[in-house]
């Protein structure tokens, strides 16, 4: 809501929403129908892995130091397409394929979009503008949220400690897992600057989408997994070696898009 309402709901923020919302569906789709893409990610928590990326907690900060304030919309607006995503599709995907019934997984599916955190976070905005709240609000919640940004990032490097206690993370190119790195930290960032050159986006707006596009794995890929008990190994190995290897590719990404 912070984030939110910090940079308010315009067409920037929902255009970069809807691209995040929409690639990651497509790559989703084209994966799980061409066989021979399917036998590289042969289960939903190496795909997720792949596409979902850890842009609340990375993402954001590294846009708020190292791009202009303006290109904040584009920022959050990717992240909140990816959060939608993951939290409505992630456990709709994750879930059991038996019982299947329509009305039971409409159901499931009406509810992972009300229990989303970006859904509530929209929802609790929407209020705030009904009763014209928002000059209130904006700089009160501005605050926590750049604190709680601050703190996740401490956060994500207590759990990359605590997987690296594990000997058996250290080997990170088995189980797929250097495919689903491979599409995380290059295929998904290359997709979205293409992209952004056919709708004509400026370059600083570009490189705000192909920096969120760029990020490596969301610690939400291992709760999801965790949750469901669906490849969760793997999506902790995925996590972590995409998180090693953007140090590298971050950097990277950025030289290549300021120019």
């Amino acid at each position: 809501m912070g984030l939110l309402l910090k940079a308010g709901i315009n067409f920037d923020l929902i255009n970069s929403a809807l691209l995040a919302f929409i690639t990651i569906t497509l790559f989703i789709f084209f994966i799980n129908y061409i066989s021979t893409i399917k036998r590289l990610f042969p289960n939903y928590s190496l795909q997720l892995a792949g596409l979902i990326g850890n842009t609340s907690f990375l993402g954001i900060p590294i846009a708020i130091a190292l791009l202009p304030t303006e290109t904040i919309n584009f920022t959050i607006g990717f992240d909140l397409g990816t959060t939608m995503f993951s939290w409505i599709f992630g456990p709709y995907l994750l879930q059991e394929t038996k019982n299947n019934h329509s009305l039971l997984n409409c159901r499931k599916l009406i509810s992972s979009i009300f229990n989303s955190p970006a859904s509530r976070g929209i929802i609790g905005v929407l209020v705030i503008y009904l009763f014209n709240l928002e000059n209130i609000f904006e700089d009160f919640l501005w605050i926590p949220a750049r604190i709680v940004i601050y703190i996740a990032i401490v956060v994500v490097g207590a759990r990359l400690g605590i997987i690296n206690k594990s000997k058996k993370m250290l080997i990170p190119f088995k189980d797929n897992i250097k495919y689903s790195s491979l599409l995380k930290l290059f295929i998904l960032p290359f997709f979205i600057f293409a992209f952004c050159k056919i709708l004509n986006f400026d370059g600083t707006n570009t490189t705000a989408l192909v920096l969120q596009a760029g990020t490596p794995s969301a610690i939400s890929t291992i709760l999801l997994a965790e949750a469901y008990k669906k490849q969760n190994d793997l999506a902790a190995k995925a996590f972590f070696t995409t998180t090693i290897f953007s140090t590298v590719t971050i950097p990277f990404i950025f030289f290549l898009t300021s120019f």
